[in-house]
C-alpha cells in the first residue's frame, strides 16, 4: 500500500542536480525531470538501500526511510553512524528503492539514484517524526523517547537517476 507523505514542517522549494549529455549540472526539480511515478515512490512507504564509501573504498549497505525537503532527498538518523562518517569524508551516494510495480517482462521495477550527499546536524527527530507517518502510521510517535537527540539529516542532491521503471520524464 503507497501512502502519501503529507507535506514537510520544513518544506520549500530547492534544486537537485541530474545528469544532462556531459557535465553535471544543477537545475531546478520539478516534474519534468522526475516522473510522477519516481515522486510518488520517493513519497512511499518503500524503504531504500543506501550505500556509501568506507576510507578503503569499500562498499558500506544500509537501509533507511527517505523523503523528499527542498529538492533534495533526505535521511535522518539520530545517532552518528558509519553511513554519515563515510559521507562527511567522500559525498558519493547511492540509493536503490524497489517499487510495488512488476512491468510487462514480470521485473520488479527499482529506481537508483546517484548523487552526492551533505549532513547537518539537529533537526532528525523532527524529520524522523514526519517520515513516520508514512513508514509506520499517522497516529504513531517516533522516536519513542523523551528529547531525543538533535541527530543529522543528510541531504543528497540528485546527479543521475536509472533502474527499471518510469523514472525520468
Amino acid at each position: 500500500m503507497t501512502r502519501t507523505l503529507p507535506p514537510s514542517p520544513l518544506a520549500g522549494r530547492g534544486s537537485v542536480a541530474l545528469s544532462i549529455d556531459g557535465p553535471l549540472k544543477s537545475v531546478p526539480m520539478t516534474r519534468n525531470q522526475l516522473s510522477d511515478a519516481a515522486l510518488e515512490l520517493l513519497a512511499s512507504d518503500a524503504v531504500a538501500t543506501v550505500v556509501t564509501l568506507n576510507a578503503d573504498g569499500s562498499p558500506q549497505v544500509t537501509a533507511a526511510w527517505v523523503g523528499v525537503e527542498d529538492g533534495e532527498i533526505v535521511i535522518a538518523t539520530l545517532p552518528d553512524q558509519r553511513k554519515l562518517q563515510n559521507l562527511r569524508r567522500d559525498p558519493r551516494v547511492a540509493l536503490s528503492i524497489q517499487s510495488e510495480r512488476v512491468n510487462q517482462w514480470g521485473l520488479r521495477e527499482y529506481v537508483v539514484i546517484y548523487g552526492t550527499a551533505r549532513v547537518t546536524e539537529g533537526g532528525a527527530a523532527e524529520m524522523l517524526q514526519h517520515l513516520a507517518r508514512t513508514y509506520l502510521g499517522p497516529d504513531v510517535i517516533f522516536p519513542a523517547m523523551p528529547d531525543p537527540p538533535p541527530g543529522f539529516i543528510t541531504r543528497i542532491r540528485v546527479h543521475r537517476v536509472s533502474g527499471i521503471g518510469p523514472w525520468r520524464r
